[in-house]
């Protein structure tokens, strides 16, 4: 377990949420849960892991494998099992007790809570509740169980003939290639400064403290240097950079963590890149800590409390902390903060600060200003140039105008370039809230606090999206690349200072964050140059044009996205062909970015479910278009042997892209037929067949890129959304419906 982990274990704070009494989703295509649990963990997890937990020997559970046509197990390396805890907890939601999961992973319970709690939102990705089950224990297969193994057996020979499940670029292959030594250039000057991201493949966890979970290896700096990325970024808890007054037990190994934060940024400075930390502060504690100090507590929520910053203390020990990080690390570029959302902080941080009898009069401008100017203040004691960036991400727009005046002196001022942007799809009107590629900003809301800002003489910065958005994020990058070059041209016109280029998704060395930087670095920002410039050093002269003119194809499609924020955090655009159909309705409701089950009403959001059909028919169909350019060149590169990887890898990307957006409308169409009133059985049925089939190319399709191509299905904070065993389960449920349907 984690120091963190435990010491939040000391203040009550690590208990595992009870199981719910609700039903499972069923999986009638799996002779039993027995072996849906084998199936689905076969890639992942070893079988003396998986015995373990069954309570039963590894032949046994090989001899259920066999007995379903899967193939001998690969080696499982360490790097793997340590990437892939998150896949592995979403497969076994609702096939293990929590009992039996935290034996899977090899965790204590409290690590298990201490992950729901921490890791990106998990627990809600999960959907804020865990079926009750009971224990799974193996028992010998019944006649009718090893039939049903022996058809599982003919449908995967039939329809993956070369093999099936196991990649054959290892899952995770994608760190080594971009951690491998390279000799690349480093970016050019540019009027974007800084231009930040984060690492594509981080885990959670304590990377200052586990060399072991290296975010930014050498390989990856280069790389993003030679994409024309300057600085990256990472999280900080700052109980765990500096010691904490009231429990040091908290602190426990932050002379170390500093340590490695020294050596992180001594060495990303080597390479022309610099780092920043993200810092949501102060931290709300569990409230058996405001038993001991009921002086601090401000405003609850659930089980934990604001440290409340109206409290001299309080912001005294963000002042010195701040301090402490910047002084141990002199090679840190700067911080940014969010402190309005995301974690529960200040009072007024989720908006409830009327509750606390202090911050109540004082109001949010005051209160957030506050907060940010005494952390400011500690980095500035330490060293008068380090960047201290303030966020407005979760600013109540009633709130901005105070909240930017009073911010300190020396400050910058970051906010989502496209939110709130006018957008309208498919005769729908709406706007923007973030996290999008398919809308190019700015919009009116970042507009009017840049001038804000600049009006008190404070740098600017724009957060977008330049590789990867919820949009669709189990993909590398978006290859709708003239849409990113027009939105950095835009953001050059408008006199942003700097750039974040993404959040915690988007940070892989592409295309996308090269065109942006070659914008940045013009006299005259041109995005058609820019898009020439980039391809012909990516693919060569001789296959530039085909490359832009399938940019702009995709760009075309990706326009027509069904934007909205419901359908960017609800859809099955992340899983896309490895999301199941469902005869039945689930009477589910989506998670975030996690299961999108088969709740229609949520993924189409504002819009009527055919007209969100149709829109992602549109982009599907424009990326078929752009994949045709590329097929066709990938056939003329074959004899240049410099650029052909290239193309294919430009290709494997945006198929996959296309095969994500397809899926999506057929699963929207599959359900809108299943619950139409008035189609007749026998039409209902034939519909119902035919999308089925569709999706079985289309799973047979993604499993082939994937199986070649490790980056597909893979995101930072989620892991592998699926792997390529999940796509051939995919078949099995779609044959299973026909068969239903047929009878």
């Amino acid at each position: 377990m984690t120091m963190i982990a435990l010491s939040l274990l000391a203040l009550g704070a690590l208990e595992l949420p009870p199981e719910s009494d609700y039903e499972p989703i069923a999986t009638p295509h799996f002779p039993s849960r027995l072996h849906a649990f084998v199936w689905r963990n076969y890639p992942l997890v070893t079988t003396e892991r998986m015995a373990e937990v069954l309570g039963c020997s590894r032949p046994e559970v090989d001899g259920i494998a066999r007995s379903m046509g899967l193939p001998p197990q690969p080696a499982i390396s360490e790097s793997q099992w340590r990437r892939s805890y998150i896949t592995v907890i979403r497969r076994n939601w609702e096939l293990l007790p929590f009992e039996q999961l935290t034996r899977l992973l090899d965790w204590s319970a409290e690590e298990l809570a201490f992950t729901l709690r921490e890791d990106d939102f998990l627990w809600a990705k999960l959907g804020q509740r865990k079926p009750q089950l009971e224990p799974l224990v193996y028992h010998e297969p019944t006649v009718e169980q090893s039939q049903r193994a022996s058809e599982i057996a003919a449908t995967v020979r039939r329809h993956f003939p070369k093999g099936v499940g196991l990649a054959k670029s290892s899952l995770f292959g994608f760190v080594e290639d971009l951690s491998s030594p390279t000799e690349t250039s480093g970016p050019r000057p540019s009027a974007f400064e800084p231009r930040y991201c984060y690492s594509y493949f981080a885990t959670y966890g304590d990377p200052l403290l586990d060399e072991f979970l290296d975010p930014y290896p050498d390989g990856l700096l280069d790389r993003l240097a030679a994409a024309g990325v300057t600085g990256v970024w990472l999280q900080a808890v700052l109980y765990k950079l500096s010691p904490f007054p009231w429990d040091p037990s908290l602190s426990e190994g932050w002379e170390k963590r500093l340590e490695g934060l020294r050596r992180l940024t001594n060495r990303a400075a080597e390479h022309g890149i610099d780092v920043y930390l993200y810092l949501n502060e102060p931290r709300s504690m569990p409230l058996s800590f405001f038993e001991r100090y009921p002086e601090l507590k401000g405003v609850t929520e659930g089980d934990f409390a604001t440290m409340c910053s109206s409290q001299p203390g309080v912001l005294e020990y963000l002042t010195e902390a701040v301090h402490r990080v910047a002084e141990a690390a002199p090679s840190l570029a700067g911080f940014f903060t969010i402190s309005a959302s995301e974690n529960l902080t200040s009072c007024w941080s989720h908006y409830q600060g009327a509750s606390c009898e202090r911050c109540a009069a004082r109001g949010p401008a005051e209160t957030i200003a506050e907060v940010n100017a005494a952390m400011a203040e500690g980095a500035w004691a330490a060293r008068p140039d380090i960047r201290f960036i303030c966020w407005d991400w979760g600013w109540a727009d009633e709130w901005a105008p105070d909240l930017i005046a009073r911010l300190p002196d020396g400050v910058w001022l970051q906010s989502v370039s496209e939110w709130s942007l006018p957008i309208e799809r498919g005769g729908i009107q709406s706007a923007v809230g973030e996290y999008s590629i398919s809308s190019v900003g700015p919009g009116p809301r970042a507009a009017r606090h840049w001038e804000a800002a600049r009006s008190r003489g404070l740098h600017t910065i724009a957060k977008i999206q330049a590789g990867a958005t919820w949009e669709l994020s189990a993909v590398p990058y978006i290859p709708a690349v003239r849409l990113v070059a027009q939105h950095a041209t835009n953001l050059r016109n408008a006199g942003v200072d700097g750039l974040m280029l993404g959040w915690t998704l988007g940070g892989y060395p592409s295309p996308n964050l090269e065109v942006v930087a070659e914008i940045g670095a013009m006299d005259q920002p041109d995005p058609n140059a820019a898009l020439r410039t980039v391809a012909e050093r990516r693919y060569g002269a001789s296959h530039a044009e085909t490359v832009v003119r399938a940019w702009g194809a995709f760009s075309d499609a990706f326009a027509e996205f069904p934007y909205h924020v419901g359908t960017v955090y609800s859809g099955p655009q992340q899983q896309g062909p490895a999301n199941h159909l469902f005869l039945e309705p689930t009477g589910r409701a989506a998670t975030m970015v996690g299961f999108p089950y088969d709740d229609l009403n949520a993924w189409c959001a504002i819009y009527p479910h055919d007209i969100w059909a149709s829109q992602m028919e549109k982009v599907a169909q424009g990326f078929e278009d752009g994949c045709a350019l590329l097929r066709a060149e990938v056939v003329r590169a074959a004899g240049d042997p410099v650029y052909a990887k290239a193309l294919a890898d430009e290709l494997s990307v945006a198929e996959a892209a296309r095969l994500h957006f397809a899926s999506s409308a057929n699963q929207a169409r599959f359900i809108m037929a299943r619950d139409s009133a008035d189609l007749e059985p026998a039409l209902r049925a034939q519909t119902l067949a035919a999308i089925a089939e569709r999706e079985i190319q289309a799973a047979r399709e993604l499993h082939q890129l994937q199986v070649t191509d490790s980056r597909i299905g893979f995101e930072a904070t989620n892991q592998y959304y699926y792997v390529p065993i999940d796509l051939v389960e995919k078949v099995l449920v779609c044959e299973s419906i026909i068969d239903r349907l047929s009878r």
